[in-house]
């Protein structure tokens, strides 16, 4: 089997948040999409990456640039596709950035191919550990959403059958540790004692704060607290997660594996997130979170969950599946939650199709 060529997009999607109708936020969140073709009729992988902003063209162009250097080669030989893309331009651009988003893109769309190929789903081909996983709402508590609006869209969430989900606060702001303290204690009397509830920092504490905030919302019973500190801090974070009782998750930031490495062997997290997009694609996120297994952690994904639930599935460590549909849209049919748990397609590959009018608008 041989790649014969390829096709790249940019979808503009409005940036509203569905799983509570909650408010709709100006702009559109930009996804680059990409369909490799193979000499096989009919057989076509997908995949897609995100920056967001202006830079949007400058990922797709990356993409194009990337995809056409594998034009001739075996789709269904990842690692070397990869090592050659990596020795093209992976070294010269750094682990980091363009490179590694670009590269993500053309790596789902190889396991895609792959699982394909072979008639089986990419949870199969990657472990095939499980066939329903855990999922969490995430987007519908966000911290530039009023307090009636967070409160309401909790309940929506807890009727509609989420059994997880997160919230995020809003320090350093024009607010108080006692106003978004109290913010914390309101969404969990909603929710109840039974809902797993996260919040998310998105590194925007030192490490004073992270330990003095932290051990005040102790009481509130959060499942895992998030970025409390710099991603680059790894040393910070040990400092944070030795001082408190609520498990901390980290990761999202980070490109690579390396920096997973630095977060483990400091034991800096309790909780390892994976983006597949930073982690360079499939291929990747798969040695991250076999690295996470030899440390006796859990796994939890970041952003497009129509692809991390085959991973999250894939793997004995995986915990949860972060459910922020922006990237859903894209598609005809996506899986969705029921009574917090969401199934695993068993189309082959990753059982995704793109939808013809969102790559047509």
């Amino acid at each position: 089997m041989r790649i014969t060529g390829f096709r790249t997009a940019i979808a503009q999607l409005p940036a509203d948040e569905p799983l509570a109708d909650g408010p709709t936020v100006k702009g559109t969140r930009d996804f680059v999409t990409l369909e490799i073709e193979t000499d096989q009729p009919g057989l076509v992988g997908i995949g897609l990456t995100h920056f967001g902003g202006p830079v949007t063209p400058a990922l797709r162009h990356t993409v194009d640039l990337l995809a056409q250097m594998l034009v001739g080669d075996d789709p269904l030989r990842i690692e070397a596709a990869g090592e050659k893309l990596r020795a093209a331009a992976g070294a010269s651009m750094g682990p980091g950035g363009m490179f590694t988003l670009a590269l993500a893109a053309i790596d789902i769309a190889l396991w895609d191919i792959k699982g394909k190929a072979f008639g089986v789903p990419v949870s199969v081909l990657a472990g095939g550990c499980r066939e329903r996983v855990p999922v969490y709402a995430s987007g519908a508590l966000m911290r530039h959403f009023s307090l009636d609006d967070c409160v309401r869209a909790a309940g929506r969430l807890v009727e509609r059958g989420w059994r997880q989900m997160k919230t995020q606060l809003a320090l350093p702001g024009p607010t108080t540790p006692t106003r978004e303290i109290e913010r914390l204690r309101e969404i969990r009397a909603v929710i109840g004692p039974d809902i797993d509830l996260m919040c998310d920092i998105n590194q925007r504490w030192d490490v004073r704060q992270a330990i003095s905030i932290g051990r005040r919302i102790e009481d509130v019973g959060l499942f895992w607290l998030e970025d409390a500190v710099a991603h680059d801090d790894p040393h910070g974070m040990a400092e944070v997660a030795r001082a408190l009782a609520t498990p901390l998750a980290a990761g999202e930031y980070v490109y690579g594996s390396v920096p997973f490495r630095h977060m483990l062997e400091a034991r800096a997290v309790d909780v390892v997130m994976i983006d597949v997009l930073r982690a360079g694609g499939i291929t990747g996120w798969l040695k991250i979170a076999g690295m996470a297994q030899a440390f006796n952690l859990p796994v939890v994904s970041h952003l497009l969950p129509e692809v991390h639930v085959h991973l999250i599935a894939a793997i004995p460590n995986g915990l949860t599946v972060e459910y922020m549909p922006w990237s859903c849209p894209l598609f005809r049919e996506v899986p969705v939650q029921v009574d917090g748990v969401i199934t695993v397609p068993t189309k082959p590959g990753l059982g995704l199709e793109f939808d013809p009018a969102v790559q047509q608008r």
